[in-house]
C-alpha cells in the first residue's frame, strides 16, 4: 500500500472516531430524554430502540452477504459481533466503573440472551439456516420485543443510575423539545452508522494493503467494525451514568443479531456455513453463559471480571490470526 493511501485511510479512521463519539452523545442524550418523557425505563430503551439502531451495520452486512451467497461472512459477522459485544464492549465498559445491573436484566433479559444464542446453535447445527428457521427466529424476536413492551407497561423497572447523570431534573414537555429530541435521535443514529461504515471501509483497506486475507477481515475487522456503534453508545452512556442503557444496548443488540438479523437474512436466502463458524458459535455460547453467570452471581460486573472478558476476546483474535497465517 502506498504511503499516501495509508495516511489517507488513517485520517479517515480518525475522523470516524470523532463522528462516532459525537453521534453517540446525541443519540444517548435524546434517547434518555424521550424515554423519561414517555415513562419508559432506560433499560428497555437500550434493549429495543437503541439496540436495533446500533445493530443496523450488522443487518446491512449480513443481508448483503446473504444476497451474494456468502453465508459464512453473514453468519460470521453476527457471531463475531456478538462475541465482541459481550467480551470486549461490556469488559471495556466495566473498566470505567463497576457495572451494577437491574434484577430484570439478569432474570429476564439474561435468560433471553442465553436462549437466543442456543437458538442460533440449534438452527446452525446442520450448518445451514433455512427460510423456515429464519421465520421462526424472526417470530421469536417479535415475541420477545412485545413481551418487553408489555412488561414495561405493567411494571416499571427500578432504574440503576449514578448520581452524576447529566440528565437529571425535570423533563421538558413542549412540542419544540420533543421535535428537537427526535431530530437529535435520528441525527445521532445516522452519524454513528455512517461513521461506523467508513471506519470499517478504512480498516479493511489498510488490512488488505498489508496482506491480511478477506477471511481474517470478515472474522475480526468487519465484526468489530460493525460493532463500533454499540461500543461508542455504551461507553458514552456509561460515562454519563446511564447504566441501564449502556448494558441494555449490548444485550439487546446480541438478541437482535441472532434472532432478527440472522432470521431476516435466512428469509432472503438460506445460509450455509463451514466448521469454523460452528466453532466460533460454540465459543460464543460459552462466553454468553459465563457473562450471564457473572451478572447473576452478584448482579454486577467487576473490573477484574471485565479484564478477563477483554483478554478472552483478544485471545480469540490472536488464535484466529495465527490459524490463518500459520
Amino acid at each position: 500500500m502506498a504511503l499516501g493511501s495509508a495516511i489517507g485511510q488513517l485520517a479517515i479512521g480518525g475522523v470516524t472516531v470523532v463522528g462516532l463519539w459525537i453521534g453517540a452523545r446525541a443519540l444517548v442524550d435524546s434517547a434518555v430524554r424521550i424515554a423519561r418523557r414517555f415513562g419508559v425505563s432506560e433499560l428497555t430503551t437500550g434493549l429495543t430502540i437503541v439496540a436495533m439502531g446500533t445493530s443496523t451495520p450488522e443487518l446491512v452486512v449480513t443481508v448483503d452477504a446473504a444476497l451474494a451467497g456468502l453465508g459464512e461472512i453473514g453468519v460470521g459477522n453476527v457471531v463475531g459481533s456478538n462475541a465482541y459485544n459481550l467480551a470486549f464492549i461490556l469488559g471495556a465498559v466495566s473498566l470505567l466503573r463497576v457495572i451494577p445491573v437491574e434484577r430484570s436484566l439478569v432474570h429476564r433479559d439474561g435468560v433471553a440472551l442465553v436462549c437466543s444464542t442456543l437458538a442460533g446453535v440449534a438452527v446452525l447445527f446442520d450448518r445451514t439456516v433455512t427460510a423456515v428457521e429464519g421465520a421462526l427466529l424472526v417470530g421469536a424476536f417479535a415475541a420477545y420485543t412485545l413481551y418487553l413492551i408489555r412488561d414495561e407497561s405493567t411494571a416499571h423497572s427500578i432504574e440503576t443510575e449514578y448520581t452524576d447523570s447529566r440528565l437529571t431534573g425535570a423533563v421538558p414537555t413542549r412540542l419544540s423539545h420533543r421535535a428537537r429530541d427526535a431530530l437529535l435521535l435520528l441525527g445521532g443514529l445516522a452519524l454513528v452508522l455512517v461513521s461506523g461504515h467508513f471506519m470499517v471501509e478504512a480498516a479493511s483497506s489498510l488490512a488488505r494493503g498489508v496482506g491480511v486475507s478477506d477471511w481474517a477481515i470478515g472474522g475480526t475487522i468487519v465484526a468489530a467494525g460493525t460493532s463500533t456503534p454499540e461500543l461508542a453508545v455504551s461507553l458514552v452512556a456509561m460515562r454519563q451514568g446511564h447504566v441501564g442503557m449502556s448494558v441494555g444496548n449490548v444485550v439487546g443488540s446480541n438478541v437482535f443479531n441472532v434472532l432478527g438479523i440472522l432470521g431476516i437474512a435466512a428469509l432472503i436466502r438460506p445460509l450455509a456455513v463451514g466448521g469454523a463458524a460452528i466453532e466460533t458459535l460454540l465459543w460464543l455460547t460459552v462466553l454468553t453463559v459465563l457473562m450471564v453467570a457473572a451478572l447473576w452471581s452478584g448482579r454486577r460486573l467487576s473490573r477484574s471480571e471485565g479484564v478477563l472478558f477483554v483478554c478472552s476476546e483478544l485471545a480469540r483474535w490472536t488464535l484466529g490470526l495465527l490459524r490463518i497465517f500459520g
